[in-house]
């Protein structure tokens, strides 16, 4: 049997979940003639259902605000419910309420709190006599003070975040009015003493008063050097792993001056095809070690000597990155000094505007001297050699200083690392171009350093496993290994057969 109610000038048929609230007298009396009859049953004082006791917590979560409206009319989405948009937490919700009690429905805790009537700004929800708060309202109510195992309000350092992703999504101007419209607020709904801290966090954000914030994010913001708090917590990600997992380590393989100019030779040739800049082995050779120019490609041919230039000179090959503040100045010299042929890009200088590569949005420009300073910290507490590489690698290439350049720059410093150790620099030949910067991506998009610490291992195996003395020869055996191709489908990496 199917009941038709009349409800504010529409046929409303769906009794899975009727509102004594939302039915005239006579309405309310067929419903109690079919709960008699045992048609229908009831959920709760002023609800009833057609459908079984199993379904009704879905009913309830599925028409919530209706039967919020209905059982408390006026009310106001509050506390941090609201701050969570309206959804439950743990199965409850709160509102600000004429007075405070609990209603137990299925699936739900009502929980009503003594609060201030509507006031303006708060908007009614679906059209019905239930509100969701104005911002400021609902930021002042998570500033009280609230305990138990399901707190009311979220608490100061949630409300920071929040007010810090106001001012980064929206500006300063748009944070200074959401502060005036607290104030206003503040004395109708009896919470000067919330407003007070608000006002605080607001000026600790906009710089007008002496910090006070205490999230990881605020003291970011507020630190001498800004830097990137989420970053910063990505390399002590990686920073855990490389502490936790004892690295091989391959001894140098290239001893002799010799061997090293034959190994910087390819360390900058491959480097440099990694970004792009693409030669035949013989033409770079021929560049590099002959002198020989590349008259149509003055530029590409000078990137790949900058980067053979720091990987042979000892000045450059055995300087690791440096911890705290002269890291700036350090990679400002490194890297005039690497693409001093491409005065178009500011060598030696931090870039102004952001970059990215595919998805991967780099450290922004403000953010970027703090950003090192802090994450080179980071490098006194890892073993020296293979995992210190690894961190110095990645914390350059995650930033991504300058305009161009950085990967070649981070990969001269993962090196440096190595040899200072007299451990085996690491070339990154061609066909494993595609597994090295997926494992980056994989560090850098979910966090998970485990891709990244294994391939780099493998590489570093690979590497040290050539003789560097005879060029040709080390040439020949890369070309049987499959080291210049690059068709991941076609080819695989081998390893030279032992002599």
């Amino acid at each position: 049997m199917v009941l038709k109610i009349g409800f504010k000038n529409t046929t409303h048929q769906d009794d899975s979940l009727l509102l004594y609230a939302e039915l005239d007298a006579a309405q309310v009396r067929t419903v109690q003639r079919r709960l008699k009859k045992g048609e229908l049953y009831q959920v709760a004082k002023g609800i009833v259902s057609s459908r079984p006791e199993t379904e009704w917590p879905a009913l309830i979560a599925r028409d919530r605000i209706r039967v919020l409206a209905a059982l408390l009319p006026g009310a106001l989405f509050g506390y941090r419910t609201a701050f969570d948009g309206g959804r439950p937490e743990a199965g409850v919700v709160y509102l600000s309420y004429t007075y405070p009690r609990t209603i137990e429905l299925p699936g739900l805790t009502i929980v009503t709190l003594k609060g201030a009537s509507p006031q303006v700004g708060d908007m009614p929800m679906q059209g019905k006599d239930l509100y969701f708060p104005s911002e400021g309202r609902l930021l002042l109510e998570n500033l009280t003070q609230s305990r138990g195992a399901v707190r009311k309000s979220v608490g100061k350092d949630t409300v920071e975040t929040r007010l810090l992703n106001i001012c980064d999504s929206r500006g300063e101007e748009s944070l200074s009015q959401l502060r005036e419209s607290a104030r206003s607020l503040a004395p109708l709904l009896g919470l000067d003493k919330e407003f007070k801290v608000l006002d605080a966090l607001v000026g600790s954000i906009l710089g007008t008063r002496p910090s006070e914030l205490t999230t990881m994010a605020g003291k970011a913001r507020t630190a001498p050097l800004p830097y990137d708090p989420d970053r910063l917590a990505l390399f002590e990600k990686l920073a855990v792993a490389l502490r936790s997992i004892p690295l091989r380590q391959p001894a140098d393989v290239a001893t002799t001056p010799q061997a090293r100019t034959h190994f910087a030779f390819l360390e900058s040739y491959f480097s440099n095809f990694i970004e792009g800049t693409e030669f035949e082995i013989e033409e770079a050779r021929a560049f590099v070690l002959e002198g020989k120019p590349i008259e149509d490609r003055p530029k590409d041919s000078h990137d790949i000597l900058g980067v053979f230039r720091q990987a042979v000179n000892p000045a450059w090959r055995n300087q690791v990155l440096a911890i705290g503040e002269p890291v700036v100045m350090q990679l400002q010299a490194r890297h005039a000094d690497q693409m001093a042929a491409r005065p178009e890009i500011n060598p030696g200088e931090f870039k102004v505007n952001a970059n990215r590569a595919g998805n991967t949005e780099f450290v922004v420009p403000r953010l970027v001297r703090g950003t090192l300073v802090e994450g080179s910290r980071l490098l006194a507490s890892i073993p020296p050699g293979t995992a210190r590489a690894l961190m110095a690698m990645f914390l350059v290439s995650e930033v991504h200083p300058f305009n161009d350049g950085n990967g070649r720059l981070a990969r001269l410093l993962m090196n440096a690392e190595l040899s200072v150790v007299g451990a085996c620099r690491i070339i990154i030949p061609t066909l494993f171009r595609e597994e090295y910067m997926d494992c980056l991506r994989v560090l850098s998009r979910e966090g998970n350093p485990t891709p990244f610490v294994t391939a780099m291992q493998k590489i570093q195996d690979w590497s040290a496993t050539f003789d560097f003395e005879d060029l040709d020869a080390v040439i020949d055996s890369m070309k049987a290994c499959n080291a210049f191709e690059r068709s991941l489908v076609q080819f695989r990496l081998l390893t030279p057969k032992p002599v």
